[in-house]
């Protein structure tokens, strides 16, 4: 049994010991999270990666797409073709109704994938 003399220097050991393994804890805790943070900002620099190939790819196709429409749109009103000017003013209205986002579909499968290391991802 420790004698009254000996505790206080027991109990700073003991505080010592302890604090050294909360240190440690800690050391270990911040080391695992900084990891976590450093693999999900590469996730998202991969996501926002893929997401900007793919919107300057479905972009540059609805600009082609525009730009088409409306060089046959000017060509029908030089011709005064009203069949040709409703036609290719219906195209310009149904291109203009779709989204590039919508072909996206749902944002968590989209997380899903990204999460997933064997996804094959087909641009």
């Amino acid at each position: 049994m420790l004698q009254e003399r000996d505790r206080e220097p027991a109990t700073a050991a003991i505080a010592q010991a302890l604090a050294a393994v909360d240190a440690a804890g800690w050391t270990r805790l911040r080391e695992m999270t900084e990891a976590y943070a450093d693999t999900e900002v590469a996730r998202i620099k991969a996501a926002e990666s893929i997401l900007k190939d793919y919107f300057e790819h479905a972009f540059a196709d609805r600009r082609a797409t525009f730009d088409g429409l409306f060089t046959r749109l000017d060509q029908a009103l030089e011709k005064e073709n009203a069949d040709a000017i409703n036609a290719v003013l219906r195209g310009i209205v149904d291109v203009a109704r779709t989204s590039p986002l919508a072909d996206l579909g749902d944002l968590s499968q989209i997380r899903a994938a990204l999460d997933d290391p064997d996804q094959v991802w087909e641009l």
